[in-house]
């Protein structure tokens, strides 16, 4: 892809080699299957017939993609399956497709028509062969007016680009919500908290998360211009709480992502540390009872605070209290003024003990958020989306793709670097044509949309992508992989946007922060330069094949170093098309589309899942990349199948008589690995993208609360911008009932199978439901 001499970009194919009179799809080999999802009782909660998809495809992806993103009814007559029902994959990719093509063509973003073809192509084949994936809204939303003509009766906000203002439209799926991450602000008044409830109501309903920084409320000990006293936040927070427990995501699935945030000086802080504590102790109480227990039972639905992340934003004088021992102030909301004075050390212990208890709230370190804010002129950053990985100004939005980095691998374990630059490039290209391509909830949002532009690419699959190359997620040579691979996609991501810039304008920001974009710019190209150190004499684990994939070879580090040299001159020159460029998200659901192993940058959770069978009945299922990395290592077959038979039968190789130490360090799973190594992990990649990372620190059930204020101080000290944990068995979901779990983890609100953990959220590994991601 190069500028060309008109406007626009010019692109030439790089995956799509096969004949261009012939669609992407006709050169795919298709089946034909029958869905029937059932519950953990065996009975059928969803069934779909004559479902078409890539035959190398799992059956998984397919029932993730027909169950959670096929239109499933009000296809005009001609398209789908007659019936009114999209029932082929390739319905899904052309309608997106096809409009993202479209679009493009009538904005400018291509030199000719052959380039946007061009484009669109690639796209499609990374799409059907897994290489990457959009979030969840583009599959629910994109296209269905473009290629159906379907609308919807709900308001939605677009850019008016004759008239180059916002413009409402009532027809939303003409332009449809594809964000997933949405950041709103509040003001103290009523009008402002209710329009909340219904524009986080309009969000939820199109599969997207909402998250809000409420410190701008009075709290229950001021006064009102009336004479009375506030409520306070508390008792708005759990209006909203419900408002976000009644809507279904996306219109299909139980449950609402959501993030509520408070600043440390709020004179309720103490309360709203406590608050989700409080309430997990009610609903314990109520399982003990006898009520039912799994997360949409009758216990955890009639406490309150169940339907969001709730994280506590501290500044860098509250951390330094802490260690000295300090005082600290809370403060009126309106005067500033000091109304009451706490030990610094005393409400950090509060902190840690209810994420001890109940893995809420966790922390957000405000001053080492904005301090890497590209757009600090314009406003601070005050808040994040429901996993704390995109962190932007108020009123913003933004979407997100991932690419699977399995994909990326070789035969001879060689990464593919040049793939993952044009993957990197198409689908940051993509990402970028549906900002205005899309509507919003409210003015505001659609206004900072298009002045800013900020998009979240990012990879998943990387705990397998370790495994398969015989790499301890908890080694150096780890911590350089994932260094490495961020520093390259923010690289690419951000040389695209200087390229789109030069020939269709920087976004409309950046002028104002050209100076802070920058100087942020410098933050990434100096950090590149302590790459080489983070895998300093570590030849890998697991013997031969290990040392051999183990250390990223010097020409990809070369490569980082080089890509941001470019992105510095773009800085001092027309600058860039987007604000921000990268993140990494939880991928909850999408990465099951990709059949990627693992999720964002998490490690393996768990080496044996649990399936349900279409028949009736539950298997179990080994990770395939247990076996591929066994493969690596050449051993003979008896040898595999021992170690196959031991990983079935215990659910783990920490002590496999046939592996090595070194070799059976690939294996350890996120309990089985030290809090500090997945600190190191976050340390590691943070300095290399825009927001910030969505991952959980996993604690075992005997960690003490004093291990957590361990970790949350770690987490502020290494320069992450936000951390959570989670400690096994914090919560009072009960297990499956059946082939047992590793995990004392909630059960799935769709079949009941119990989930796993993926970055902020529960995870189904039966039926690809996922709680609190988008």
């Amino acid at each position: 892809m190069t500028s060309g001499k008109k406007s626009g970009l010019s692109y030439t194919r790089r995956f799509d080699q096969g004949d261009p009179k012939r669609s992407v799809a006709s050169s795919l080999k298709w089946r034909v299957r029958d869905i029937e999802l059932r519950n953990s009782r065996g009975e059928v909660y969803f069934a779909m017939r004559k479902v078409r998809a890539p035959a190398f495809w799992s059956p998984l992806a397919v029932e993730i993609a027909a169950s959670k993103y096929l239109r499933k009814r009000g296809l005009p007559r001609g398209f789908g399956d007659g019936r009114g029902s999209e029932n082929s994959v390739e319905d899904m990719v052309t309608r997106v497709t096809e409009s993202l093509e479209a679009f493009g063509r009538a904005r400018g973003y291509f030199r000719d028509a052959a380039s946007a073809r061009a484009f669109r192509r690639d796209l499609e084949w990374l799409l059907y062969h897994q290489y990457g994936s959009f979030n969840s809204p583009v599959w629910f939303n994109a296209g269905l007016y473009h290629r159906y003509g379907l609308t919807s009766r709900s308001r939605g906000y677009v850019w008016d680009f004759k008239r180059g203002k916002v413009a409402v439209t009532g027809e939303a799926l003409a332009r449809p919500q594809v964000s997933a991450c949405f950041i709103q602000g509040i003001d103290d008044n009523l009008d402002s908290i209710f329009d909340l409830v219904r524009n986080e109501a309009r969000i939820f309903k199109f599969g997207s998360g909402s998250g809000t920084n409420f410190s701008r409320l009075r709290s229950r000990f001021e006064k009102l211009a009336g004479g009375g006293t506030s409520s306070g936040v508390l008792s708005f927070l759990e209006v909203l709480d419900r408002s976000a427990g009644s809507v279904k995501s996306g219109g299909t699935t139980r449950r609402a992502a959501k993030m509520v945030i408070l600043d440390v000086d709020h004179p309720e802080i103490e309360n709203f540390i406590n608050w989700k504590a409080r309430e997990e102790r009610k609903a314990k109480a109520l399982i003990e009872a006898g009520y039912e227990a799994h997360f949409e039972g009758e216990a955890y639905r009639t406490v309150s605070g169940q339907n969001s992340n709730n994280s506590v934003r501290v500044t860098d004088a509250f951390m330094r209290a802490v260690e000295k021992d300090g005082v600290w102030r809370l403060r009126d909301r309106l005067s500033g003024r000091a109304v009451r004075t706490v030990k610094a050390r005393e409400l950090w212990r509060q902190i840690a003990r209810a994420a001890w208890e109940c893995a809420d709230p966790g922390l957000q370190f405000h001053d080492v958020i904005n301090r890497w804010h590209t757009c600090g002129a314009t406003a601070p950053i005050r808040a994040s989306n429901p996993c704390s990985e995109y962190l932007f100004i108020d009123d913003s939005a933004c979407n997100l793709a991932s690419l699977n980095l399995l994909k990326f691998i070789d035969g001879d374990l060689s990464f593919k670097a040049e793939e993952y630059r044009a993957a990197a490039r198409c689908f940051f290209l993509a990402q970028e044509i549906l900002v205005d391509l899309a509507s919003y909830p409210t003015a505001a949002i659609a206004r900072n949309s298009h002045d800013f532009r900020t998009l979240g690419l990012g990879f998943t699959g990387f705990g397998a992508f370790l495994m398969r190359r015989g790499i301890a997620y908890d080694a150096p040579a780890a911590r350089q992989w994932g260094a490495t691979l961020s520093a390259l996609l923010t690289g690419y991501a951000y040389e695209l946007s200087g390229e789109m810039a030069a020939r269709l304008g920087p976004f409309v920001g950046w002028r104002k922060n050209k100076s802070g974009m920058a100087r942020v710019m410098k933050f990434h190209r100096a950090a590149v330069n302590g790459i080489a150190r983070l895998g300093a004499g570590d030849r890998g684990s697991g013997g031969t094949a290990g040392e051999r994939g183990a250390a990223v070879p010097a020409p990809l580090i070369a490569e980082a170093r080089a890509v941001w040299d470019r992105n510095l001159e773009f800085a001092a020159g027309k600058g860039f098309r987007n604000a921000q460029a990268t993140l990494i998200a939880p991928t909850g659901t999408i990465s099951f589309i990709m059949d990627s192993e693992t999720t964002g940058i998490e490690p393996e959770y768990a080496l044996v899942r649990f399936k349900n069978l279409a028949g009736g009945g539950v298997i179990r299922l080994t990770s395939p990349s247990v076996e591929a990395a066994l493969r690596r290592w050449n051993l003979d077959e008896a040898r595999v199948a021992r170690v196959l038979k031991w990983a079935d039968e215990k659910g783990t190789l920490a002590d496999c008589p046939d592996l090595s130490e070194d070799q059976r360090a690939v294996f350890r799973t996120a309990l089985e690995i030290s809090p500090e190594a997945h600190l190191r992990m976050m340390a590691a990649v943070q300095p290399f993208v825009s927001g910030a990372i969505s991952k959980t620190v996993n604690l075992p059930q005997s960690a003490s609360v004093a291990d957590v204020e361990r970790i949350y101080l770690t987490a502020w000290k290494w320069g992450l911008k936000a951390v959570a944990v989670y400690r096994d068995q914090s919560k009072g979901f009960q297990p499956l009932v059946g082939p047992a779990a590793p995990l004392d983890m909630p059960r799935c609100f769709e079949c009941g199978t119990q989930t796993e953990i993926s970055g902020g959220c529960f995870r189904c590994p039966n039926c690809g439901a996922v709680v609190g991601c988008s």
